[in-house]
């Protein structure tokens, strides 16, 4: 019997369910990276000005593509979350962060996605905006969760610390552009760097995971099998 991250021990169907639940989620950031950079990159407007979100307006194909991106995305947010279950608070910002997403690709902004305190906004630019943030703080905040977390597999650690030492000033930076000068390059850079940030990290976090429970043991104490402890019979003299 193998060992969970919290000490116990688990069955090894349950061990195979968190591996494909990893490999999922890696292949699910795959899909929807892949899917978002085309609609943003060949789809109307520019490739590095502006919101990302911006290539989700419309009813033509670039802007479906977009949106079953995102969905793609947000999907792989919650399967990551389902192989993170021993870290709870990582699974819970998961989990929020895929909701988010959801929501973001179901609510579509208007034109130039505008966003206060530069541009008039409805309900609709306020819900996808807001959503779109929660999505991604929830994703930053969860990779220091992980790194907080003693349960956390060392390697699992070190990724997600290097990913939160990244994201955290670039998520300022793009919070702080977007009070003073609103979307523009400067924005449209820095959240490009942010998501490919995130889509890396849920990647290889996947992928570590899966790889771990492929070779059949536990990613945090590196062992294949819990041995008992076994007593020794008394030599005779």
């Amino acid at each position: 019997m193998a060992r969970t991250w919290h000490g116990g021990r688990v069955r090894h169907g349950r061990m195979r369910r968190t591996g494909w639940l990893a490999a999922a989620a890696a292949a699910g950031s795959v899909t929807g990276a892949a899917a978002v950079t085309v609609a943003v990159v060949v789809g109307a407007g520019s490739p590095l000005s502006g919101y990302v979100s911006e290539s989700g307006v419309g009813d033509g194909g670039y802007p479906l593509v977009y949106r079953s991106g995102v969905v793609a995305l947000a999907v792989s947010l919650l399967l990551l979350a389902g192989a993170l279950r021993p870290v709870r608070a990582a699974a819970w910002l998961l989990v929020t962060a895929g909701s988010a997403a959801t929501v973001s690709a179901a609510v579509p902004c208007r034109a130039g996605c505008p966003l206060p305190p530069h541009d008039p906004v409805t309900a609709s630019d306020l819900i996808h905006g807001g959503a779109s943030i929660v999505a991604v703080a929830c994703c930053v905040f969860a990779m220091v969760a992980i790194w907080w977390s003693p349960v956390s597999p060392r390697a699992l650690r070190r990724l997600a610390f290097v990913s939160a030492v990244t994201a955290l000033p670039v998520s300022g930076a793009i919070g702080l552009a977007m009070l003073l000068i609103g979307g523009g390059l400067l924005v449209g850079v820095l959240e490009r760097l942010l998501l490919l940030v995130i889509t890396v990290w849920c990647l290889v976090s996947g992928v570590r995971i899966a790889c771990g429970f492929a070779q059949h043991r536990d990613p945090v104490q590196n062992s294949t099998v819990a041995k008992e402890p076994t007593l020794r019979k008394p030599h005779r003299r």
